[in-house]
């Protein structure tokens, strides 16, 4: 029987390479939970892990009994993908790799936009794609047609920006880098399911920014005089769940931020 996403707890094979173990911490910013990614070559022992997720000792223990794990990679800083690196670690032995040198173990390097990285049988390589975050980058894996895209795409929904470090201006030269990637690019995102054509995605994310920003313009404009975010965001995400609200708080931050940025 082929598993189907949501599979907590269970290795879920999504290509030849790419399998996922999705951890059981669904929540308003994971949607079902955070996706931890291995690559594996065919025939080969070792794996690669990508986002071990949060500090679950299961989760971990699961993730890591399907080693040898040859290199952990971090495609962002958030708690959700990074919390239980220190322990993977020490689970493994295996060095991880990122952009934030807080996440830094076993010798790992910082990540570096468009790096190859040749590792148990697998080519992968490196695309900076802040906006998100500032660290946020995703992953090529060569001969397959995917990308692991972290939270710069999301498998249902879009994606919130992070308004301590987030800046809406990269994520649209990210989308863009993502879709220029062609045709034919399976997304593998750090919550919810796969997707089927990369550069369809990209273009629905860049639209809807797009249409975000058109109607936080016409907010200001029918607000006047200097609005807070709170009343921008009452105004623009009006069909969204109230709910929901405090996290749309951080894109429009973002947002008026761009806008400035323009001025």
């Amino acid at each position: 029987m082929t598993l189907a996403h949501p599979a907590y707890a269970q290795v879920r094979e999504v290509t030849p390479i790419v399998s996922v173990m999705l951890e059981d911490n669904p929540g308003m910013m994971t949607l079902d939970g955070t996706n931890t990614w291995i690559l594996r070559a065919p025939g080969r022992a070792e794996c690669v892990v990508v986002d071990p997720g949060d500090a679950d000792e299961e989760h971990l223990a699961r993730v890591a009994a399907l080693g040898p794990v040859a290199l952990t990679l971090i495609t962002h800083r958030h708690f959700d993908h990074t919390g239980g690196v220190q322990r993977f670690f020490e689970l493994t032995g295996a060095p991880v790799r990122s952009v934030d040198p807080e996440f830094l173990r076993g010798g790992g390097e910082h990540l570096v936009d468009g790096e190859t990285i040749d590792v148990a049988g697998l080519t992968l390589t490196v695309i900076a794609t802040p906006g998100h975050t500032k660290d946020s980058v995703s992953f090529t894996v060569e001969g397959e047609g995917t990308v692991l895209t972290g939270d710069t795409i999301l498998g249902r929904g879009t994606t919130v920006l992070d308004d301590s470090d987030g800046d809406l201006g990269d994520y649209l030269s990210s989308l863009r880098r993502l879709l220029d990637l062609g045709s034919g690019h399976r997304v593998m995102p750090g919550h919810g399911p796969e997707l089927p054509e990369l550069n369809v995605v990209a273009q629905q994310y860049l639209d809807h920014r797009e249409e975000r920003l058109d109607q936080v313009r016409a907010a200001l404009g029918a607000l006047g005089g200097t609005p807070t975010v709170r009343e921008v965001v009452e105004h623009v995400y009006s069909d969204v769940d109230p709910k929901l609200w405090p996290v749309a708080e951080k894109s429009v931050n973002v947002q008026l931020a761009y806008l400035r940025s323009l001025d």
